[in-house]
């Protein structure tokens, strides 16, 4: 992960993953729950959904309007997930 050119929100996501090694972490950013690294390709394969990546970071998301069905989905499965919602207003925030 560290080949990666670090962003300040990047950075966060990575502490906070680090408090919770053991869950997928929803990671919220204005409209969706994002989920990168590992937790994407866990989850995208559980949920069935789309694994994309952004400068080599393999990441998916969801919709935060439907993050209720996705949890479900996951939880069913027997996942743990932590959930990051956003404090900052996403009309100030700026780059993944």
């Amino acid at each position: 992960m560290s080949e990666i050119k670090s962003t300040p929100m990047m950075e966060q996501y990575l502490r906070i993953k680090e408090q919770h090694k053991d869950a997928l972490l929803f990671f919220r950013l204005g409209d969706f729950y994002e989920m990168f690294y590992e937790d994407a390709k866990t989850a995208s394969a559980a949920m069935e959904i789309t694994l994309t990546t952004r400068q080599k970071v393999p990441m998916c998301g969801v919709p935060y309007h439907a993050a209720d069905t996705y949890l479900a989905r996951l939880l069913k499965k027997g996942f743990k997930v932590a959930i990051c919602e956003q404090v900052e207003d996403p009309k100030q925030a700026t780059g993944v």
